[in-house]
C-alpha cells in the first residue's frame, strides 16, 4: 500500500510541477509580447521550432518536464542525472547545428571543434556515470548503470521525430518499472502533463525534454535491476544506438514509427523480463 501511494505521489508531483512550469513559461513569454497566455503563434526565438508539418511550436515542454521529473524522483542522484541531461539538451536546442550522429561530432572534436553534440555526448555520459556510481555499490554495476542511464536518454531522443512519440516511449519504458519502485513514476507523470500539447502540435519536448526524461527512465531501470538486468538493458541500448548511427536513425523521420516502437517495446519487455535477475545479481 505504501509503495502504491509513493508511486501515485511521485506521478502527481511530477505532473503538477511540470504543468505549472509549462504554463508559467508560456505566460511569461506571452506577457512579454503583450498577448494573453496561450494565444497567438510562438515567437521566432531560440525556444521555437518549425515541426515536420511546417508549424511553429514552442519548446517550453522541455524544461518543464526536466524540472518536473527531477522533483518527482525523490532521489538526489536521479535528479542530478535528469537536470544534467536536460541542461546538455538545452544547449543543443539553442546552439545545435545540422550535424547528426556520434561520428560527425567526434570528427569535429578531433579537429578541435566542440559541437553541441559533443557537449551532449560527454556531458550526459559523465553525469550518467556519476549517477550510476551513486546508485550502485559494485564497480561493474556502477558502469552498467551509467551506460543504461545515458543510453536511455539517447534512445528517447532518437524516437522524438514526430509529435508524442518520445512521450509514448517514456510511458512504455516506464510502466514495467512501476512494479519495482516509484522512481519510474516521475518521468511518466511529467510527460503525461504535456502529452496532449505535444500531440496537439502546440509544443515539443526538444532535446531538453527528451534527454531529461530518458535519464529519469534510465535511472529507474538502474535502481530496479541487478547486474544481469543492467547488462541486458545496456546491450540493447548500445545495439539501438549503433543501429541508429549506421542507418541515420531508428527508421528515419518518416518511417520510424515501427522501428522506434519496436525498440521501445523491446526495451520495455526487457524491463519486465530481467527483474528476476535483480535479486542476486549484485551479490
Amino acid at each position: 500500500m505504501i509503495g502504491t501511494a509513493g508511486r501515485i505521489a511521485s506521478f502527481a508531483l511530477a505532473a503538477g510541477v511540470t504543468r505549472v512550469a509549462y504554463e508559467g513559461l508560456r505566460r511569461r513569454v506571452a506577457e512579454g509580447r503583450g498577448a494573453p497566455a496561450g494565444h497567438g503563434e510562438p515567437d521566432d526565438g531560440p525556444w521555437t521550432r518549425v515541426n515536420y508539418a511546417g508549424r511553429a511550436v514552442d519548446l517550453y515542454a522541455g524544461p518543464a518536464v526536466a524540472v518536473g521529473a527531477a522533483v518527482g524522483t525523490g532521489s538526489g542522484p536521479a535528479a542530478f542525472a535528469v537536470l544534467a541531461a536536460g541542461a546538455c539538451g538545452a544547449y543543443d536546442d539553442v546552439k545545435g547545428d545540422h550535424r547528426r550522429g556520434f561520428r560527425a561530432h567526434l570528427a569535429a572534436l578531433r579537429g578541435g571543434e566542440v559541437t553541441s553534440g559533443a557537449v551532449k555526448l560527454l556531458g550526459i555520459g559523465a553525469a550518467s556515470l556519476v549517477t550510476g556510481a551513486l546508485l550502485k555499490e559494485r564497480a561493474v554495476d556502477k558502469v552498467l548503470a551509467g551506460v543504461v542511464i545515458a543510453g536511455t536518454a539517447h534512445l528517447v531522443n532518437l524516437v522524438d521525430v514526430r509529435p508524442g512519440r518520445a512521450g509514448l516511449t517514456v510511458l512504455a519504458l516506464g510502466a514495467p518499472g512501476l512494479l519495482r519502485g516509484s522512481l519510474a513514476a516521475a518521468p511518466m507523470g511529467a510527460v503525461t502533463a504535456v502529452l496532449g500539447d505535444d500531440l496537439g502540435e502546440r509544443t515539443m519536448l526538444g532535446d531538453t525534454g527528451a534527454h531529461a526524461l530518458g535519464a529519469a527512465v534510465g535511472s529507474g531501470i538502474a535502481v530496479g535491476n541487478g547486474r544481469i538486468g543492467l547488462a541486458v538493458h545496456a546491450a540493447g541500448l548500445v545495439a539501438a544506438a549503433a543501429w541508429a548511427e549506421w542507418n541515420g536513425g531508428l527508421g528515419g523521420a518518416s518511417s520510424g514509427t515501427g522501428a522506434a516502437s519496436a525498440g521501445a517495446e523491446g526495451a520495455a519487455a526487457g524491463s519486465g523480463g530481467v527483474s528476476a535477475g535483480s535479486g542476486g545479481a549484485e551479490a
